[in-house]
């Protein structure tokens, strides 16, 4: 090992003049001088150095150390890697200083090593990583999780540990789970702690959640500043906690919380993996400290268990009993152990490739003067790019699990276990990977039996909160010295009871307040306010005024019948609507008087004319194809004509006299009982809503005609009406007419709008219910063409508005918001919904037309075959007649035309059984007797 150069003595030979040897012996010296040349290359360095750069004295380093050595001295004694060639582990103690850990950088690197493992601050591996850059050898770090030191920007860096980007995607996923929205973010003041905390900010807002406070503490912080920042945070509403620290063995901030009464059941704590490294390096008569953090929830790097782990954690143990380490085992010690082997592997196939390991002076560091520094000693490694490579495809099973890397040279992640640590024990509740998120499944194991999961499908096993508690925390509250909500109420000077202020006596009354506060009664936390009329009760006030007013700080809620629509969701929060409503027409109705001649009204003249047609060519039909076999159907013509038309209207009540006896009007009844059985059933339904129907006075019928006429169009002031006919129907301003009070309603109604009235209103629904109340002369047109909801606005991101909304659905649900309803609106019995049921059109033939082509169709058909064969008969009988032996009638040859129809409907108006009579007559002669 060295610069390369390498010296090569190869023995000399006499050559004659003899022109015999020369053809021998040239050749064989060139054959062995390719031979010394090829085994000096060939040969593999008997020693390569590796160095580590990382805190000797830290719950991490002194793990670290151990496992690290326990890896250099595997693989020194195992002959498949790395063969005669020795591995040489060169540690730096970085002492948890940048400037300490940079100059042991500069110190390994002179001891031309191919590859730094470590260090585990992200603050060192920044600066670490430039050098490796410039010097192209690899940097592997088993503890630097900073998001941020990126493949792009230091492509020597590899990490095999979990990136925080990565860890804080899983407790996004936690604080989701649990439906909390806004967290507090305590973090060390470093690159691993600010930067760890963005990526969780990052992960939060794809949640619809945020850190509504970071407290950053300094790098090597006291009891004093934990104090302080926790006595700070008591002044904030959210009190769901994020730790994000260096492993600390004291656990000071979880003493300082205890002290604080701040691990009571109002709080919640999570961390990440710095508080199970810290628990996993306590020995078990250590872990008493476990009782002070009761109730917190943690994330724990997942590693499956495998046979080499166990045989390792066996090892340890040995290891502990003999003496030779004095910590316990973590998640830190199996990362820097594979790490170790990774970078073993990564070296012999190298070395299998390359064959050495050269170095090269950077002409740059020697140009330079600083002599004292030295820094012409400083090589770059010519192999640095290939051992790069090499390192990007290592794939083998280590004691973590499977040691491979991404794209972004991290390690490709197992994913976290989700620890409780309560009762004074570590208990896992589920597991967490970016594939299946949340679940009691090890990651392993969903992958082997490819169960997907989705969003819906999270779970994880019931968790012991703070204070022994096994219902999840609330996670927010108001701070102890907060100021009472200052709440705004409208001052209505119209429809009090919804809500309004009785004569100034800071007494605010009405429905919308009766159900707030029993939604307050089912807040989980007390929530001290006060009511601030806004108005001055001569008139309503403005609705948007009042949530620009929340929107501006100048309350910190709206309670009343405020309207959710679009420009106020944009500028507050609202809660869950608690009463359905929308714009709806009201209009001058009176009751429909019937007439003498109401009956006529379900069908059109057209559908008249073409059923009573049906009913005469029924009738003409039916005598056709009975009148040869049924007597009910022969005798004079008066008598005739009158049972024809009797029995076809008789067929409307079902009262005939006589039945059909051929098989070709039992047909056509059939068909024509079936559209009678139709044509009834809908005139008796529409005979029935027009004796029913309410109808206008006015030609209004929706909210179309009304916008299409000139009349002016009355509405409350006060409400979202005047902007949402003038931005949103575009109907003209001078159109509308403000009325103030139910009164002003009920004159300008009266009035009309050739009067100084108005031709209808438009207002909600609420308030025109219970004006109808009261009122007999008007009525609702339609249905509502709006569709909105009453709740009460809240300032953005407030978290009492979910509260609040998830407060309303359990009164909906209860029941006690109809009771509230009926309290206020039901005193004299509730009033129904004068809603205008439109006048149902007439019937038109058009809705009828197949049934009576289907009977048209049937009775043509029916006569046609009686006609044909009547005909067949008349030919048959005709040609009996002109036998001579036929003792029928003789008829002239010379019958005219004029004759032979005259015959035909003869022979259609007998009998049918006469005829037959003359066949069979005609067929089986009588002998004559003597």
């Amino acid at each position: 090992m060295g610069t390369g150069s390498t010296v090569i003595i190869c023995p000399v030979y006499e050559i004659k003049v003899s022109t015999m040897k020369f053809i021998v012996i040239l050749p064989l010296s060139f054959l062995i001088l390719i031979l010394c040349n090829t085994s000096v290359h060939c040969q593999r360095p008997v020693v390569v150095n590796v160095g580590a750069i990382f805190t000797f004295d830290s719950v991490i380093g002194r793990v670290a150390k151990a496992a690290m050595e326990a890896a250099a001295s595997d693989i020194n004694a195992d002959p498949r890697i790395l063969g005669r060639t020795q591995l040489n582990l060169i540690m730096e103690d970085a002492n948890c200083s940048v400037f300490m850990g940079s100059i042991g950088a500069f110190q390994v690197i002179e001891r031309e090593v191919v590859t730094i493992i470590g260090p585990q601050s992200s603050a060192i591996a920044h600066m670490i990583s430039q050098i490796a850059n410039g010097l192209q050898v690899p940097l592997i770090s088993y503890a630097a999780t900073d998001p941020t030191l990126s493949a792009l920007q230091f492509p020597y860096f590899f990490r095999t540990t979990q990136s925080d980007s990565y860890q804080m995607a899983a407790m996004a996923d936690l604080i989701d789970f649990y439906g909390w929205k806004e967290v507090i973010a305590i973090f060390v003041d470093d690159d691993y702690g600010r930067n760890g905390i963005s990526a969780l900010d990052d992960e939060l807002t794809k949640k619809m959640s945020k850190i509504s406070y970071k407290l950053p503490l300094p790098p090597q912080f006291d009891l004093s500043d934990i104090a302080d920042m926790l006595n700070k945070s008591k002044l904030f509403g959210p009190r769901v906690y994020v730790l994000h620290l260096n492993p600390d063995p004291g656990l000071r901030v979880f003493n300082i919380a205890q002290n604080l009464h701040m691990m009571t059941s109002n709080y919640v704590w999570l961390a990440t993996d710095w508080l199970c490294a810290t628990f996993d390096s306590f020995s078990p008569e250590n872990r008493a400290s476990l009782k002070i953090i009761d109730g917190v929830v943690g994330l724990r790097q997942h590693m499956p268990q495998t046979i080499q782990k166990k045989a390792f954690v066996s090892r340890w143990r040995k290891m502990q009993q003999k003496g030779l380490v004095h910590s316990e085992l973590n998640a830190y010690g199996l990362y820097a152990y594979d790490t170790v082997w990774a970078v073993a592997h990564s070296i012999d196939k190298f070395l299998n490739e390359h064959g050495n390991i050269t170095f090269s002076v950077n002409d740059k560091l020697h140009d330079m003067e600083a002599s004292e520094m030295q820094l012409g000693k400083l090589k770059v490694f010519d192999g640095g790019q290939l051992l790069l490579k090499i390192l990007s495809q290592t794939n083998f099973t280590g004691l973590t699990g499977r040691v491979q890397f991404n794209a972004e040279k991290n390690l490709v992640c197992g994913g976290y276990d989700v620890v409780n640590i309560a009762q004074m024990a570590i208990r896992r509740v589920g597991y967490w990977s970016n594939n299946s998120g949340l679940s009691v499944l090890p990651p392993e194991t969903l992958r082997a039996e490819q169960i997907s999961y989705s969003h819906l499908d999270q779970k994880l096993e019931n968790v012991i909160w703070p204070g022994r508690k096994t219902e999840k925390p609330r996670g927010w509250e108001l701070a102890n010295d907060e100021r009472p909500l200052r709440i705004g109420v409208p001052k209505r000077a119209s429809f009090i009871e919804f809500v309004t202020e009785l004569n100034n006596s800071h007494n605010v009354q009405g429905y919308c307040i009766d159900v707030f506060i029993e939604a307050q009664k089912l807040v989980p936390y007390d929530v001290p306010y006060r009511f601030e009329p806004f108005g001055d009760g001569r008139s309503n006030p403005s609705y948007d005024e009042l949530v620009r007013m929340v929107s501006d700080n100048v309350f910190d809620a709206a309670v009343g019948d405020i309207a959710i629509v679009t420009n106020r969701t944009k500028i507050v929060d609202f809660t869950q609507p608690y009463a359905a409503t929308g714009l709806v027409i009201v209009a001058p109705i009176s009751n429909s008087k019937s007439s003498a001649w109401v009956f006529l009204k379900p069908f059109t003249m057209e559908l008249w004319c073409v059923t009573a047609a049906s009913f005469v060519i029924i009738a003409i039909v039916i005598w056709i194809l009975e009148h040869r076999v049924n007597d009910a159907f022969r005798g004079p013509p008066r008598r005739q004509l009158t049972t024809m038309f009797l029995f076809s209207f008789s067929t409307l009540f079902k009262t005939n006299q006589e039945d059909t006896v051929s098989a070709l009007g039992r047909m056509v009844m059939v068909v024509w009982l079936f559209l009678l059985l139709v044509i009834t059933s809908s005139y008796t339904a529409s005979l029935t809503s027009i004796l029913t129907v309410q109808q206008l006075s006015s030609s209004i019928t929706g909210i179309d005609s009304l916008i299409a006429s000139n009349w002016p169009i009355g509405y409350q002031v006060g409400s979202f009406a005047y902007g949402y006919m003038t931005d949103s129907l575009y109907i003209a301003g001078s159109r509308l007419v403000p009325l103030g009070s139910p009164e002003e309603y009920d004159r300008a109604l009266r009035q009309g709008p050739s009067n100084g009235g108005v031709a209808a209103i438009i207002d909600e629904l609420p308030y025109v219910e219970l004006f109808l109340s009261k009122q007999t002369d008007f009525g609702i047109i339609g249905q509502p063409f709006t569709k909105n909801g009453w709740g009460f606005a809240f300032q953005r991101d407030s978290p009492l508005a979910i509260d609040v909304s998830t407060a309303i659905l359990k009164l909906a649900e209860n029941g006690k918001l109809q009771q509230i309803r009926e309290k206020w609106f039901c005193k004299t019995g509730c009033a129904a919904e004068r809603r205008r049921v439109p006048e149902p059109d007439q019937l038109h033939l058009s809705s009828f037309w197949g049934l009576y082509l289907l009977c048209g169709g049937f009775s043509f058909t029916a006569f046609l075959v009686f006609l044909l064969r009547t005909i067949c008969q008349y030919i048959r009988y005709k040609r009996k007649q002109m036998q001579p032996s036929s003792p029928s009638l003789s008829i002239s040859s010379s019958t005219h035309c004029s004759h032979v129809i005259y015959s035909f409907f003869d022979f259609i108006d007998e009998r049918e059984e006469a005829i037959k009579k003359i066949f069979s007559q005609s067929d089986n002669p009588q002998p004559q007797s003597s």
